[in-house]
């Protein structure tokens, strides 16, 4: 009566038969971790051909240029290429310039730091300053490394070496941590 199948019929259920078996046995699996989605730690803005401004009373500052800068989630950037730095005066000359391999900014400190072969030209003394990094804070008006650094007159060709320095922002006052060097002295009466 009701019981009897075809020969197709048979066939079709034991053919669905593996398959409902092989469904079953994966849901009576291990049930899957969900991948842990690790936050993007990476540059949220790229800017080509940056040119950074910095201005006191309407008088131009400084002025910072780059081929290309990333910026991050907390404001912090990097510059991965030539970073070239400007210091005015107060009637519009260039007083220095830095030029380096790369740079940062830290926006929590307010610290930009060059990094690379970082050369420093102060025009007004003729000096050519050299150090594998130096760091700028724009609030405090101050320029400070602890690293080595070579200052080179181009008038007199005296050599001063040293680690560490701190300098006003445009160079034209510096002091050098544990100086070495060789450089001329006048002598004085009673010398």
């Amino acid at each position: 009566m009701g019981c009897l199948m075809n020969r197709n019929q048979v066939v079709s259920r034991l053919l669905l038969l593996p398959l409902v078996m092989s469904c079953l046995l994966m849901a009576c699996g291990e049930p899957k971790q969900a991948k842990k989605v690790e936050p993007f730690n990476g540059p949220i803005e790229e800017i080509n051909d940056v040119k950074l401004l910095y201005s006191e009373a309407a008088l131009l500052k400084v002025k910072l240029t780059t081929p290309k800068q990333y910026r991050y989630v907390n404001d912090d950037r990097k510059y991965p290429k030539p970073v070239n730095i400007i210091f005015y005066g107060p009637t519009g000359e260039e007083l220095t310039t830095i030029n380096s391999d790369s740079g940062r900014y830290d926006k929590a400190k307010d610290l930009y730091t060059v990094m690379g072969h970082v050369v420093v030209i102060n025009k007004q003394k003729q000096e050519k300053l050299l150090t594998p990094e130096l760091n700028w804070n724009p609030a405090t008006k101050k320029v400070f490394t602890d690293k080595r650094v070579a200052v080179i007159s181009q008038l007199t060709g005296e050599k001063l070496y040293g680690l560490g320095l701190d300098a006003n922002q445009d160079f034209t006052q510096y002091s050098i941590r544990k100086p070495t060097g060789v450089f001329n002295v006048e002598g004085g009466a009673g010398l």
